[in-house]
C-alpha cells in the first residue's frame, strides 16, 4: 500500500476517495526509562530509550492506518499527517496520531 504525505501519487490516477482514516498509538513511559533518559539529558547524550518508544508508537500507528484503509477497500492513503502529543498525568504517555485520506488508485 502506498502511504504518502502528498495529496496525489505521481504517475497514478486516484479513481475513488474512500474517506479519512486514522491510526493511533499511546505508549507509556516507565520509571526506569525516565531515569535513564534524565541521565542522558544531563550528560548531553541522546535518549535511545525514548527514541525506541517513538519509533514503536509510530510503526503501530502506521499499521493501524493501513489496516483501516484496507478494511474500507482502499489501496493507498494520501495527505498523511503525523502528530505527536504528550498526554496523561504528568505527561507520562506518548500519543502518536496519523491521519490521511484513503483512496483507490488505478494500477
Amino acid at each position: 500500500m502506498i502511504i504518502t504525505t502528498t495529496p496525489e501519487i505521481q504517475g497514478k490516477q486516484i479513481s475513488q476517495y474512500m474517506g479519512v482514516v486514522v491510526g493511533e498509538a499511546v505508549m507509556g513511559a516507565n520509571m526506569f526509562r525516565d531515569i535513564f533518559a534524565s541521565i542522558s539529558d544531563i550528560v548531553g547524550g541522546r535518549s535511545g530509550a525514548y527514541e525506541n518508544v517513538f519509533t514503536r508508537a509510530r510503526k503501530i500507528a502506521f499499521q493501524e492506518l493501513e489496516n483501516e484503509a484496507r478494511s474500507i477497500g482502499a489501496n493507498a492513503v494520501v495527505g498523511v499527517d503525523i502528530d505527536y502529543e504528550v498526554v496523561g498525568k504528568h505527561g507520562s504517555m506518548l500519543m502518536v496520531s496519523i491521519n490521511g485520506t484513503a483512496v483507490r488508485i488505478d494500477d
